[in-house]
């Protein structure tokens, strides 16, 4: 997902001054509250945690004269060993629960070719299924639907459909649904905890529009009415918000490169307009897919192959279909995030959104509250391609340079269960904090193997944060347990405070979560860096030189330092 604009230092000048910047930060202060319709969407509650769904046969047919949509949508479920449903009967009618938003409706739910009842709670439909649904069964329930789905008014941010036109008056149309969610314009089981294992992607389209997808075009069928129908499918698991329909006068280019498992496909779709520009950028995806496939392993769907699809909006890391609007611009809309000026020989949305092929589409948490795992890591990697471009002295100021849009507003973790994402500042503080545990381990070769392990362990899964936590404290062999508990879930820099006394420096850590004993390398005297092992306790060393004032953090830890008197 992409940094929303609020988070971004160089948007400060759409805010209208102090005032509205003062009520943000005061509005981010306030408490959470949630309501039944975070509950039903965010919780993996009792009408969805009985079935896991396997395949999504998804039509819908896409009409940009009224902005309206109509389709159907097969949902193939197997029915867990979760228990008996609440009536304590085996055979007992079981509810399902399937997310559709308001303004859309369902037209009907048919299972073994019976109808099936639903009521409606808000945007949540809940179906009560006729028996037998028994442990094992693998069934199938299909969802007709229709209507006007949300505009996205700022696109990716504020998600749903897209309609508009190009510069050159041609009809353009586009899905961006993090966030809100991807039944904002189709019914599935929209929560990250439970991916199908492939899906079809059929979309209609008035011609001369051309439909592009996520996965492969497996057909095209033209109809005597003026539409043409484009069938795509996704050979692996896919997160619900990266299905995606991009719907333009699109022109194919074709590329390959060899990879780690052999060739991969590469397929771009500008529009016919920029054809020339597409050629010049995307020429960056080939040492970009290299530099990460060497620190994270294989790409993870060769299967699917590797697509940039020009969009009406920023971008969005759409699996194996990355939604591209950076304007052919190298930086971020020709801007650098981090204020070093290395993030201009790059393009951020190639880079960024391809990093998600990794860390949110590979490797996907089952709760938006721990998106942490996407961004983070994902605004790391783009620190490490500076660096297979630059040098480890680039990479390692890029990333320390995003710290300035650090917000510290609250906790980077949000609350469970109820579809809450938790601060911004799970971009640019927690790629920091992994940066501060790679000086921790000092071993770059293990440092990645351990990212190569952590996505070939949870290879195309559903995982949790403390999952992810506890795999990068067994590789490494490490007890990170404190700085995670530190940089996630509290708005605090560490403190390294510090005095000298005569031939000695005193030092302690201060504004840290209780037991927190991160190591840190500080120079005394201008000499080379030794490790010191602060705790909340006064420890104290002999200076190398009697009398220096010299005591310097290294700049790669992301803690302060302040000196006692």
């Amino acid at each position: 997902m992409l940094i929303p604009a609020r988070w971004c230092s160089h948007w400060c000048c759409l805010l209208s001054g102090v005032f509205l910047a003062g009520a943000l930060a005061a509005a981010a202060q306030e408490p959470k509250t949630f309501t039944h319709a975070d509950t039903l969407r965010g919780t993996n509650g009792p009408a969805r945690s009985w079935w896991d769904v396997t395949f999504y046969d998804l039509h819908v047919r896409i009409d940009p004269a009224d902005s309206t949509i109509r389709g159907e949508n097969g949902i193939t479920y197997t029915v867990l060993p979760a228990g008996l449903p609440v009536s304590g009967v085996a055979d007992a009618p079981r509810q399902m629960q399937i997310d559709l938003m308001t303004p859309l409706e369902v037209d009907s739910m048919i299972q073994d070719g019976i109808s099936v009842p639903y009521r409606r709670d808000g945007n949540a439909f809940f179906a009560t299924l006729r028996p037998p649904q028994r442990a094992g069964d693998r069934k199938t329930i299909r969802v007709f639907y229709h209507g006007r789905p949300r505009i996205a008014a700022h696109p990716p941010w504020d998600g749903g459909f897209v309609w508009t036109r190009d510069s050159s008056g041609h009809l353009w149309v586009a899905t961006a649904c993090q966030g809100v969610g991807a039944s904002v314009w189709w019914p599935n089981k929209d929560i990250q905890a439970d991916e199908p294992d492939s899906q079809r992607v059929a979309v209609t389209v008035p011609d001369p529009m051309i439909d592009v997808s996520n996965g492969r075009l497996r057909s095209t069928v033209h109809h005597t009415d003026g539409t043409t129908t484009y069938e795509w499918f996704v050979t692996s698991p896919i997160n619900n918000y990266d299905v995606a329909v991009n719907a333009g006068a699109y022109t194919h280019l074709q590329d390959s490169v060899r990879g780690e498992r052999g060739m991969l496909s590469l397929d771009y779709w500008p529009l016919a307009d920029h054809v020339g520009q597409a050629r010049t950028q995307f020429a960056q995806v080939k040492p970009m897919l290299a530099c990460f496939e060497h620190w994270f392993g294989p790409y993870p769907w060769y299967a699917d192959g590797y697509k940039l699809v020009e969009a009406p909006y920023l971008g969005m890391e759409h699996q194996s279909a990355v939604a591209y609007g950076n304007g052919y611009l190298n930086g971020y809309r020709g801007r650098d995030l981090s204020g070093t000026g290395l993030g201009l020989r790059w393009d951020f949305i190639i880079v960024h959104e391809s990093g998600h092929e990794w860390f949110g589409n590979n490797i996907t948490t089952a709760d938006i509250a721990d998106m942490w795992v996407h961004e983070g890591f994902t605004n790391y990697s783009e620190g490490l391609y500076t660096e297979c471009q630059q040098g480890t002295g680039a990479g390692a100021a890029y990333v320390r340079g995003l710290r300035g849009n650090v917000q510290n507003d609250r906790p980077i973790i949000g609350a469970y269960g109820v579809n809450d994402e938790g601060s911004g500042d799970m971009y640019y503080k927690a790629s920091n904090m992994l940066q501060t545990i790679r000086q921790i381990v000092a071993d770059d070769e293990r440092w990645r193997g351990m990212l190569r392990g952590l996505n070939a362990t949870f290879w195309h899964r559903v995982v949790t944060g403390a999952e992810v936590q506890a795999y990068m404290n067994r590789t490494l062999g490490l007890d990170l347990t404190p700085m995670f508990t530190q940089y996630l879930t509290t708005t605090k820099i560490p403190v390294l405070r510090y005095r000298f006394r005569g031939g000695t420096v005193s030092y302690r850590w201060t504004n840290v979560v209780p037991g927190f004993d991160m190591p840190v390398d500080v120079s005394l005297g201008g000499r080379t860096p030794v490790r010191l092992y602060p705790t909340e306790k006064w420890q104290t060393v002999s200076l190398p030189v009697r009398g220096t004032q010299v005591f310097v953090v290294e700049s790669n830890f992301y803690v302060t330092a302040e000196r006692e008197k």
